[in-house]
């Protein structure tokens, strides 16, 4: 049986914590920057989680059980 190969994309933008969820980054953080605040520039620079909802599609794109 040959071996299974983890989705390249997914691996690049997606981490997985020590508790087993996944990690990903903000998206809106390109271009255009000098229109939004302060304040919504500095909270599109952090991490959050992935919902529920995607979090089992996201596992099986990183070949994780």
């Amino acid at each position: 049986m040959p071996k299974v190969k983890t989705n390249s994309s997914a691996k690049k933008r997606f981490k997985l914590t020590g508790k087993g969820k996944v990690k990903r980054f903000q998206a809106n953080t390109s271009h255009m920057m000098r229109n939004k605040s302060k304040k919504a520039k500095t909270r599109l620079g952090g991490s959050t989680l992935v919902s529920s909802a995607d979090e089992t599609r996201i596992k099986r794109l990183l070949r994780v059980k």
